[in-house]
């Protein structure tokens, strides 16, 4: 359709342009593009007469299908060519559904502000951020914890963000702060939440408990007024387009001691604005006002049972951390903390290793928890049946050096069976063995005990020549 400029509209355009006012600004005024408003300047403008649509008797079912369809115009444009045999392109249907004013503009309501006094509200949440650590680029979790007077902000970054990691920065965060606010909140996911939304959501018992240690109350906020934590909110974009900008970390760790400094040197002794002053200086005001920390804070960590494998590992989120090898098939106590993993057996600790944050599938031997097998001392010397037949005669020490030649390995089984045979039959007849076997190259162990027994049945056995002749 084309526009319709009145007469009306002409002579304000006329009007404003000998009053001085620009073309851009009377543009902006009118809501009339720059090119019109020259025409009209110029005397050049012919309003041109409006052209029926093709598709205005269509208007009335418009109406009644754009409703049917929930205002959805794809099934609106579906039903046209199925019910009615009109094929309207997409284009044209929705320029038609804006002419109609089918559509109700949805306007911003007005935004209001949050006031809160010292020590009153804090803010926690969490959001996805890609971080370089070494030569990687990971996707990192950044949770954040801001306070509503002050606003010093407090973050630190995770691979995953569970109750475990939730509880590990929300300690961290309340050290950091030296003190707490009555009330926490906190979005609706089911990281602290275990059912429900909004304010009357049922916080997971874990992290009720945990709260209450601190005297902090988790409250969620309504679902779809995220600007209810919006000094967190705000916070994100400020350490993803500053603090993350052209740094690289060597690990989390690293990451992690890097951020805090970030917050201490950076973040909390900028000057805002809507403060007057730096976080810094307003949490000097509002640290009297906060809930001082507990005594004694015990460390965070997750408990896990598990029975010692029989390669003497314990495993702990698909990763094995090693066990002393004595501790194999018994059950054993891990404790996983955010940055170890310690194991206790009947109360005492028996390892304690680094753990792997960030790797699945792979192990970590402690020195001294596992000895070498024995295979791989295999081929450390003579096996101790060797050494008992070597060393008397020089016929034995050759026949042992060809049979140990010819068997594999150490020739444990070979020799276990000649030290055998030498201590079960006569000296007399297994020498003689030995000498006619080596003359003859023969280093068949069955072969050679036939030899000894034809040696000895003459003294062991009492064979009758003639089988024939029996007593009656």
């Amino acid at each position: 359709m084309a526009m319709i400029i009145t007469q009306e509209t002409q002579q304000a355009i006329l009007s404003l342009f000998q009053r001085g006012v620009q073309i851009r600004q009377i543009s902006q005024i009118l809501k009339i593009s720059r090119n019109t408003i020259r025409r009209v300047i110029r005397g050049k403008w012919q309003g041109r007469p409006q052209r029926p649509s093709p598709y205005e008797e269509l208007f009335p079912i418009l109406r009644e299908l754009f409703s049917r369809s929930k205002g959805n115009v794809v099934r609106v444009q579906e039903i046209l060519e199925s019910e009615y045999g009109r094929n309207v392109p997409y284009t044209t249907l929705t320029r038609i559904v804006r002419d109609l004013d089918l559509r109700e503009d949805k306007k911003n309501a007005r935004s209001g502000t949050y006031e809160f006094g010292p020590g009153q509200e804090m803010q926690h949440d969490t959001s996805p951020h890609p971080v370089l650590l070494g030569e990687r680029k990971v996707k990192a979790q950044c949770a954040g914890l801001v306070l509503g007077y002050s606003k010093k902000l407090f973050i630190q970054y995770y691979p995953t963000f569970t109750r475990f990691e939730a509880r590990v920065f929300l300690d961290k965060a309340f050290q950091f702060m030296e003190g707490t606010c009555s009330r926490c909140i906190i979005d609706n996911t089911s990281v602290i939440v275990a059912h429900g939304s909004g304010p009357t959501a049922e916080i997971a018992p874990e992290m009720e408990r945990f709260g209450q240690m601190f005297n902090v109350t988790f409250i969620p906020h309504a679902v779809g007024d995220a600007d209810r934590k919006a000094k967190m909110e705000r916070n994100f974009a400020y350490a993803e387009n500053n603090f993350l900008a052209g740094r690289s970390f060597t690990d989390w760790h690293d990451l992690n001691e890097q951020a805090k400094r970030w917050c201490q040197e950076g973040a909390n002794q900028k000057v805002k604005r809507s403060l007057g002053m730096s976080p810094e200086a307003a949490y000097l005001m509002e640290k009297p006002h906060l809930t001082p920390l507990p005594p004694y804070l015990p460390p965070v960590y997750q408990t896990f049972y598990r029975t010692v494998d029989v390669e003497g590992f314990a495993q702990v989120d698909t990763n094995r951390y090693s066990v002393p090898e004595r501790l194999v098939g018994k059950e054993v106590e891990l404790h996983k903390l955010w940055d170890r993993i310690e194991v206790f057996f009947k109360n005492q600790k028996v390892a304690d290793h680094p753990r792997l944050l960030d790797k699945r599938e792979t192990r970590i031997t402690a020195d001294g928890h596992h000895a070498p097998f024995s295979r791989e001392r295999a081929h450390e010397g003579p096996c101790v049946e060797e050494k008992a037949l070597v060393g008397q005669h020089q016929w034995l020490d050759q026949f042992v050096k060809e049979l140990k030649r010819r068997s594999g390995g150490r020739g444990v089984r070979s020799m276990r069976k000649l030290l055998d045979l030498k201590r079960t039959y006569p000296p007399e007849a297994f020498e003689k063995a030995m000498v006619e076997a080596l003359r003859y190259g023969l280093y068949n162990l069955t072969r050679l005990e036939q030899m000894i027994l034809s040696q000895v049945q003459g003294d062991f056995f009492n064979i009758d020549e003639d089988e024939g002749d029996e007593e009656p």
